[in-house]
């Protein structure tokens, strides 16, 4: 069955339940179409249409041979990070690498993922590949299980901030001792750039990237650019701020509990709720359990029908491969991290 049109985006998925996910996660879809492997019109294989309709139901119902519609489970808040124990055989999840070694068989390179803090998806190649010189590879593929803000600029009468929630998927004993140099820039080497609300939060993404050796952040544009050297650091002089990742110590996520005063964190919406004043938007998105951040529209805001808007906001986190594709004699899956 398909829903045609309406369509918000799409994404890769390797089921129709990894899809729903997807859905369920975006913060406007409400109903979605999966293009399953046997689809023979085109060669439009594992495309996740995610889609939205003001009145919450699809425009039309289609009997279409290959395709999977249904619903998101927003109404039914699962868990944010839920367990992907699906093995994909003769499927291949393309980017997102960040290493690569050989192991026994796709159970251990399922192992060596699930154990790499790092590590959300995999790819594996079996004996009977047709490259005899890849064959036993297993890649490492990172995605984003870290909220990040899509849009962040200067707005007068505006407050953002995060949820509450701890957004820490690990646990050490010893705090990082933060390692950051003001009005410092290092040249070169950028691997990502995303917007951060301050340097703190571009180091806590460095820190979530497997590949980010160092960063510098603009305060001017809320831009942190991720770089990758192991060879060496090179400073300069400027305007900007840099620092180093932490790795195997507890973050400090005190910069998740600031209110930033006229900045707005725009899009990715859920949804709206009038109230009178920012504290409160900000107890109500950490209260909801799909709000990741909000912008809060105060009573100097220029457009009055904006005033004592609280947005609540979020964007995808569980992992996503940003390409499946099928190749023989290749297996995928997912870490177990999550899994009981």
């Amino acid at each position: 069955m398909d829903f045609p049109g309406n369509d918000i985006t799409f994404l890769y998925s390797p089921d129709v339940n990894h899809c729903q996910l997807l859905c369920t996660q975006h913060p406007s879809c409400l109903f979605f179409t999966f293009i399953r492997a046997e689809w023979t019109h085109d060669d439009r294989h594992f495309y996740c249409y995610l889609k939205s309709t003001p009145s919450g139901e699809p425009s039309a119902q289609t009997p279409v041979q290959g395709v999977t519609s249904g619903f998101s489970l927003k109404s039914c808040s699962p868990g944010p990070q839920p367990c992907l124990s699906e093995l994909y055989q003769n499927m291949d999840f393309i980017g997102g690498d960040y290493r690569s070694l050989f192991t026994g068989d796709h159970k251990e390179c399922q192992r060596v993922c699930t154990q790499d803090p790092a590590c959300q998806f995999f790819a594996f190649v079996k004996q009977n590949f047709s490259n005899s010189k890849v064959r036993y590879k297993c890649h490492l593929k990172f995605s984003w299980t870290v909220p990040r803000t899509p849009v962040i600029e200067r707005k007068a009468g505006v407050t953002s901030g995060f949820s509450q929630k701890t957004n820490q998927t690990q646990h050490f004993d010893k705090v990082c001792q933060r390692k950051l140099f003001p009005n410092t820039d290092i040249p070169g080497s950028d691997i990502e750039s995303l917007p951060a609300a301050s340097p703190e939060h571009c180091q806590t993404l460095c820190s979530t990237h497997p590949r980010c050796t160092y960063f510098t952040y603009n305060r001017n544009t809320f831009v942190c650019y991720l770089k990758e050297n192991t060879h060496e650091i090179v400073t300069r002089a400027d305007t900007g701020t840099s620092g180093l990742p932490h790795r195997s110590c507890q973050l400090d996520d005190n910069w998740a509990r600031v209110a930033y005063e006229g900045v707005d964190f725009r899009g990715s919406d859920i949804r709206y709720e009038l109230m009178d004043d920012a504290d409160t938007c900000q107890k109500t998105c950490t209260e909801d359990p799909h709000c990741q951040f909000y912008t809060y529209a105060d009573e100097t805001f220029f457009d009055r029908s904006y005033r004592r808007r609280c947005y609540l906001k979020r964007v995808i986190t569980i992992p996503a491969p940003p390409k499946v594709i099928k190749v023989t004699n290749v297996v995928s899956g997912f870490s177990l991290k999550n899994c009981p």
